[in-house]
């Protein structure tokens, strides 16, 4: 059975710098599988109308798609033009519980994340989620600066 690594990605900076850390990690590893996934800050609590809801819905719909055109399929395919096994996913919620869920889920050994960036993923994750994901994360968290 294949090592496998969870890449959380930023679609900036920090999330490249962990992808080829992630990458290179799973070439002196051998047999590894990554999987790289970007999270979609989405908090359920939120109380609308039956509209509103159908129109939350297409907006979710149409992020999804966009992050696997934008993040995930470009990393995909420096992936897999090296060689690596690779496969990615895209999802709304809290960032931490998110990459955590999804490591337990996927038998994953250990996640990588990035530490800073541009936008989006650092200013959500290094806060509090990072610091959340570090000290509840149910696999070995490595932090790329």
């Amino acid at each position: 059975m294949p090592t496998k690594l969870v890449i959380g990605l930023d679609g900036a900076g920090s999330g490249n710098r962990a992808l080829s850390y992630g990458k290179n990690l799973a070439e002196l590893i051998g047999d590894c599988e990554i999987l790289v996934v970007y999270v979609i800050e989405w908090s359920p609590f939120s109380f609308h109308t039956p509209e509103e809801n159908a129109q939350r819905h297409k907006r979710r719909e149409e992020e999804l798609k966009i992050a696997h055109e934008r993040v995930i399929d470009p990393a995909l395919a420096i992936l897999k033009a090296d060689g690596v096994i690779a496969s990615g996913i895209v999802q709304h919620g809290d960032v931490a519980e998110t990459l955590n869920r999804i490591a337990i889920e996927q038998g994953a050994q250990q996640i990588v994340v990035g530490r800073s960036s541009e936008g989006g993923f650092a200013k959500r994750v290094f806060g509090s989620s990072t610091s959340n994901l570090v000290m509840h994360a149910s696999v070995p968290v490595t932090v790329i600066g």
